[in-house]
Formats: C-alpha cells, structure tokens, sequence
C-alpha cells in the first residue's frame, strides 16, 4: 500500500499561454513532462501515490476532489508581480501540507530587488542596486559603468543576453526602456561584477531544540548544501557571456559544468555559508539554489535565490550539483519531500524520514531538457 497521497502541482510549459508579444523566453520558467514524470517516478519510488495536479485555474476544485496528503509544489504561477505565490496560497487556504517555501519567501525570492534589500540589511554581501519602473530616473551615485540591467521579477535568465551589459547612459536607458516595455515590468539595474559565477543548492531547515535528522547527510544545524556548481559557458560562447534562458535551456547539455567548483576550499566554505544565510534570511523552507558572482576584488556577492529551483533529472543546476555530491535524483526528492513532513508533523505517517536508507535511483524520462 502506498505511505502517502502526494499531489505533484507543475505548470506545463506548452500548456501556458502567452500573447503575440511576448519575449521568446517567456516560456523559460515552466516545466516539460520530463521533469513531472521524473518527480512522479522519485516520489512513486520513496512509496508513495502521486496524483498530477496542473497549476492552472482549475487548480482549487481538482485539490478539493484529489484530498492529497501533501503536495509536492514545483509549479512557477500564470500570471503577476508574485505568481511563485499563488499555489502556495490556495494551499494555505484549503490547509494542505506542501513543500517548499511559503508565499512571503516565494514573493521575495521572484523579486530580486525585495531579495537583495532583505539581504543587504541582514548585512549579507550583495552588489549596489537601483530600481527602474519608468525609464527615465536619474542614476544612483553609488552606481558607476560598467552596469548590469535584468528583469525585476524573472528567473531562469529570462531578459539576459550581450546587451545585459551597459556602459553608458545612453545604453543604460534604451536597454532599461526595452526591457520595461517587453517584459512589463521594472528593471534591476546593478554593479556589474567581472568575476567567476557559481551557484549553490541545499536542502534542509533549521533544527529546533531536540530535533535530528539523519546523521552523516545533514549538518549539525539542519542542512545538506551541495557541493558549489560553476557554470562554464565557453564550449558555446565568448568568455564573460550571460547565463542567459537561452545557454540555460537550449544549450544547456553542450555547457561543462564544474562540480565541485575549481576553487580554494576556503571560498567554497564561504559560498556554502553564505546560501544558507541568505535561505534563512528570506525565510526558505525545504530546498532552495543560491546565486553568486565575484566581484573586481574577488569577493562573493549575493545576486538571487530561487526558492523553486528547477528539478529537471537531466540537467537543473541543483540536480547536477547534488549528483556530483552522491545524491541521486530520487533521494533528492524523496528528501525534499521528508522534509515537509517534518515541518507538518506528519514523519510518523511514514515511519521518521531521517531514519535508515534513502530510497534507490529512480529511472526517469528521457528526451529533451525542459
């Protein structure tokens, strides 16, 4: 008999409709069958049944029918300033356990200017920033050239490409204006950092007084944080290009990505310390994947966080990173999964999550990265 009913909400990328004038990476976030069956076949491996629930407006009355246990959420929202926020909320709503972050963490993951506010108060490192929403404000002093510009409130390097890059005014407000017309919505306009760009996944929450999980995956603390991932883009593309939607989807196999990071051991302490300082401090739950880059002096900087990192088996950053750590996709989930339901109470409706052996590798579809 199967331990748990899990709902697994996604969105589809061909289901997700977009207008005549949308950028070609609108479609960038969402997921392909090839993540859903992977995630389906993981949690049908950890014991469980899986009922496929897609995050579209006919989600309230389809959870209300299936009554899942628990919903394992991956699932980027339709539309809005805070669309990573919508399933969590009817979820709260209807009072149904699910994994990950909750809607306030999800907001301000989306929102990379709200992200680095928290962080830069909390005293994390994180590069100078302004805000653009009309195209015509005048430049922060503490802004120098050269400058990054991006998308407020996208992920997966949605409306990054060579022309991210600017280093003059004139540059400075015609990418700024383009990108608030095509994406509509307003524009980051950041120091540019020069140096190498990592990225760091971890799954876990903090331990309360008495709790443990299973020793030798987690950290005193409450956390597995995967080895740091760097991304080489050279086999497609000049040195210093973007990680844009493009390299990270259509290129994605072609890339080398480095796992461990070829780096001092002492910078790779401090990027694993840093993302779960940032994770807490937005208030992450479960799993999350935390962007860097050096800056001119060789030091990290917090750029984002995604708190719905992609879970594709083949190819998503956090997945890569985990296998070269020796997490296979299945424990992955499965763990993702446990983790929730130590959060909820419910790890004695499975026997306690963090005891004996992670269930094996799962086989997963294969075709095209999505």
């Amino acid at each position: 008999m199967p331990q748990l009913h899990v709902g697994l909400i996604f969105n589809l990328k061909h289901h997700v409709q977009v207008g005549p004038d949308a950028p070609p990476d609108a479609l960038a976030e969402y997921d392909t069958e090839v993540t859903v069956n992977g995630i389906k076949e993981a949690l049908e491996a950890g014991g469980h049944r899986v009922t496929l629930l897609e995050a579209d407006e006919t989600l309230w009355d389809a959870l209300r029918a299936a009554r899942p246990d628990i919903c394992f959420n991956i699932a980027e929202g339709l539309r809005g300033d805070a669309r990573e926020s919508h399933v969590p909320a009817i979820l709260e709503m209807l009072a149904i356990p699910y994994t990950g972050s909750k809607v306030l963490a999800h907001a301000l993951s989306l929102n990379k200017a709200a992200a680095k506010r928290v962080w830069r108060d909390a005293g994390l490192p994180t590069a100078p920033f302004q805000v653009f929403s009309r195209g015509d404000e005048p430049l922060s002093p503490e802004l120098e050239f050269p400058l990054f510009v991006k998308p407020v409130q996208e992920g997966s390097g949605m409306g990054i490409d060579e022309g991210s890059v600017v280093r003059d005014m004139p540059a400075l407000y015609e990418r700024v204006r383009w990108l608030i017309a095509r994406y509509r919505q307003p524009a980051l306009v950041e120091a540019y950092l020069p140096g190498r760009e990592f990225t760091v996944g971890l799954v876990g929450n903090r331990l309360r007084g008495g709790e443990r999980r299973r020793p030798g995956f987690y950290d005193a603390e409450g956390f597995h944080v995967f080895p740091v991932l760097e991304i080489d883009v050279s086999p497609v593309s000049e040195a210093g290009t973007p990680y844009s939607s493009y390299l990270k989807t259509d290129k994605a196999l072609d890339l080398n990505y480095l796992c461990p990071a070829p780096i001092d051991p002492a910078l790779a302490a401090e990027l694993q310390k840093l993302a779960v300082q940032a994770f807490e401090v937005l208030g992450g739950l479960d799993v999350a994947r935390v962007d860097f880059r050096l800056d001119a002096a060789g030091r990290p900087m917090l750029m984002e966080i995604n708190t719905l990192p992609g879970l594709n088996p083949i190819y998503s950053d956090i997945v890569i990173a985990a296998r070269a750590g020796g997490v296979e996709y299945t424990t992955l989930i499965n763990e993702i999964l446990n983790l929730a339901l130590e959060r909820y109470g419910m790890a004695s409706a499975v026997g306690h999550p963090s005891a004996g052996r992670p269930p094996s590798e799962a086989s997963v579809a294969q075709g095209k990265p999505g």
